[in-house]
């Protein structure tokens, strides 16, 4: 029986950003989802949704291989210097009682933040999944794809984060950090990707809370088939340049 490693990536392979063409596809694909279909980011003229972090982050995609269309994109915010007023898109939030020691014990130059994760419309279109930027579960759609690919767009999701976990662990960081629904931490939970609450719920664009994943437990609680996957994305996400993307970076 195939595996989800080798299902998976017959139909999707992880890319990194690197050019400014496929940054401009990325930030084409958060306005499409965060600015014209959801609303909660203000329309631009340029049809692209960018802010401040793009500048010190590493963006990923997930094309899918037999059409070349971008099925997602996620990046990891990464600072490169203690000397901002604002290092992550978390501080942007009203969250209170942050209940953590490590946020407070390391330079914010060890921590990551996973943001922006987005699915654009084509691969997601469900009568049951209006108002979120991405899908989990599986369903019904009416679109060029055919069966088989269907059945992996509830994983494109998982693919992105991944990616961004692999990212964590290539740039060498000590801790990462998302801001998402408590709903959402219990599906990823599943696949055995076990971030920790650390925060209270608040209200922004429905109910939030800020969680963490130390590094050592990265990959500690991954189901044995999401490990592959995960293994499997590393690998092909290390031989692409996203060194260099640091260098620049750290450069500019």
């Amino acid at each position: 029986m195939e595996s989800l490693a080798d299902n998976f990536f017959r139909y999707f392979i992880s890319r990194y950003a690197a050019s400014h063409h496929q940054k401009q596809i990325s930030y084409s694909i958060r306005h499409q989802v965060y600015a014209e279909e959801l609303g909660w980011e203000p329309i631009s003229h340029r049809q692209l949704e960018t802010d401040q972090f793009d500048d010190y982050a590493h963006p990923c995609l997930l094309e899918h291989k037999r059409t070349g269309d971008i099925a997602g994109c996620v990046r990891l915010v990464v600072p490169q210097t203690e000397r901002l007023d604002i290092y992550h898109p978390y501080q942007q939030h009203p969250i209170e009682d942050i209940n953590t020691h490590h946020i407070g014990q390391l330079s914010p130059t060890e921590i990551g933040e996973i943001s922006r994760l987005a699915v654009p419309n084509q691969f997601r279109r469900r009568a049951n999944e209006q108002g979120k930027p991405f899908i989990f579960e599986h369903g019904s759609s009416k679109t060029v794809f055919n069966e088989d690919e269907q059945r992996n767009f509830p994983h494109i999701a998982i693919g992105l984060y991944l990616s961004a976990i692999a990212m964590v662990e290539l740039c060498d960081l000590e801790l990462v950090l998302v801001v998402m629904e408590p709903r959402l931490m219990r599906h990823l939970k599943r696949f055995g990707i076990c971030f920790h609450q650390i925060s209270a719920t608040f209200d922004f664009n429905g109910e939030r809370a800020l969680f963490e994943l130390p590094r050592s437990e990265l990959t500690l609680h991954l189901k044995s088939q999401v490990k592959e996957l995960y293994q499997l994305i590393l690998m092909s996400l290390m031989h692409q340049p996203w060194h260099e993307h640091q260098i620049n970076i750290q450069a500019s």
